[in-house]
């Protein structure tokens, strides 16, 4: 497919501006101008926060298992407490 050409784009520029009119056309530039500028910036913070994050990239290994192993915290039983009568002796 040849690539579009200086007479194609102002051919093409021409029916959209007789489709949409002027003041149309110029609306859907000015909300894609916000959209891109929109989507930069939240591509440049996503950036950012993952450049900050502390954690290493995993990488794979040989044997296929992971070098961090689970591990479970010990932790003693608890023991329900005594229940207490609350009614009043007389």
């Amino acid at each position: 497919m040849p690539s579009m050409g200086g007479w194609e784009w102002v051919i093409l520029a021409l029916i959209a501006l007789l489709l949409f009119g002027g003041s149309r056309l110029a609306g859907i530039g000015k909300n894609a101008g916000k959209a891109i500028r929109e989507f930069k910036e939240e591509t440049a913070t996503l950036r950012s926060s993952v450049s900050d994050d502390p954690v290493p990239p995993v990488t794979a290994q040989s044997s296929g298992q992971s070098s961090v192993q689970p591990t479970v915290a010990s932790a003693s039983p608890v023991e329900p407490e005594p229940e207490t009568d609350t009614e009043t002796k007389s």
